[in-house]
């Protein structure tokens, strides 16, 4: 059986063939889509928990209507998010915290759990 394979070689070279541990580059899916959506659920947690919590406990209280009564604080959480999705720093850290994690997993073949809200 061979080991060839149609990806380049830093996608599928590494001690599990999921790619080279120590390869830096970025795909543009990882860019686009990857490493916004964890800027966002990063957000959410560590940066902006009292408007999540504001938004949460507005929509408990007014059901079926949260749609018109929750509006600000809606908007607040989309506003506290958004800063944080533009902050240059904020997004260094969340692409060296994504580039680890992708490291690790190329390294031991091994995934690291997802938090699930």
């Amino acid at each position: 059986m061979s080991n060839k394979s149609v990806l380049p070689p830093k996608f599928a070279d590494g001690p599990h063939g999921l790619g080279d541990p120590d390869d830096r580059s970025l795909r543009k899916v990882e860019v686009e889509v990857v490493i916004p959506k964890l800027m966002r659920e990063k957000a959410k947690v560590e940066k902006c928990p009292k408007e999540v919590f504001d938004f949460e406990q507005c929509c408990k209280e007014s059901s079926l209507l949260m749609v018109v009564k929750c509006r600000k604080q809606n908007s607040a959480l989309k506003d506290c998010i958004t800063a944080w999705y533009r902050n240059d720093e904020f997004k260094q850290l969340c692409t060296e915290e994504y580039l680890k994690e992708r490291s690790e997993y190329r390294r031991t073949g091994i995934k690291k759990a997802t938090k699930r809200a």
